[in-house]
């Protein structure tokens, strides 16, 4: 047996829960085994704390145990490890979606903190934009989802400690907003035009493409003013990175 053989016997000694050819048995074994999944579910506890008590701890906890079986770590720091356990929860518990939105933004906000360091764009430097022609720069820890449920009023009644909300599904879809200001990571929900609306940005930076989207939407009237409305929120919660004309 050579070296790469030996460590990958010991790999899925590690995972498994049952003897793995290979691998002498003995209590040394059983000290491994046990080090290895506390730690991952440590990991998995930390990321998601928000979720172990939404769903339970015998819920998470099989949630956890089903990732480690079927995802080994795959970077080199373990904060990575939680990268995929949406994946994980998504085909434990396939009908609910409070569960997937509210795992996304536990996830996202982690993402969000550790993201790269952009400053706000500055006020001055908007006073000669030609908006017919400005291209918007939104901050890179950005990150949208559709959101079909309440998970972020969830998530802030959880963190909060308050157990009197409920998952349920919205009247009609929205989004998700999460992005990094300063150094606190900031979650937001959005109805489905302001989702649209920075879609549309996040995609091709147009301002102008913003206004023919809303324009669209709402009408001329209405969808202009929404799109000054829009920039001057987006600009106030430093959401916008730079303002240039093509």
């Amino acid at each position: 047996m050579n070296l790469a053989d030996l460590q990958g016997d010991f790999r899925a000694m590690l995972a498994a829960s049952a003897p793995v050819a290979g691998v002498p048995a003995g209590p040394g074994r059983a000290v491994y085994q046990n080090n290895y999944r506390a730690q991952l579910v440590g990991c998995l506890e930390e990321s998601y704390p928000q979720l172990r008590t939404f769903i339970g701890e015998e819920a998470f906890l099989h949630a956890a145990a089903t990732h480690i079986k079927r995802s080994p770590p795959h970077a080199w720091t373990l904060d990575a490890y939680a990268d995929d356990f949406c994946d994980t929860l998504q085909a434990l518990f396939p009908d609910n979606p409070d569960l997937h939105e509210l795992a996304w933004i536990e996830h996202a906000l982690s993402q969000a903190f550790i993201g790269p360091d952009a400053a706000p764009a500055a006020a001055e430097a908007l006073a000669a934009t030609d908006w017919e022609h400005a291209r918007l720069t939104l901050t890179p820890t950005l990150q949208l989802r559709i959101a079909t449920t309440n998970a972020a009023d969830l998530w802030f009644a959880l963190r909060d400690g308050s157990g009197n909300v409920e998952g349920e599904m919205l009247p009609a879809p929205g989004g998700l907003l999460v992005w990094r200001r300063g150094f606190v990571s900031c979650l937001r929900a959005l109805d489905a035009i302001e989702f649209a609306a920075l879609t549309q940005v996040q995609r091709d930076g147009s301002f102008a493409g913003l206004c023919a989207l809303l324009v669209e939407r709402v009408g001329e009237e209405q969808g202009i003013a929404s799109a000054g409305a829009m920039l001057a929120d987006w600009l106030g919660s430093e959401l916008i990175t730079g303002v240039e004309n093509e």
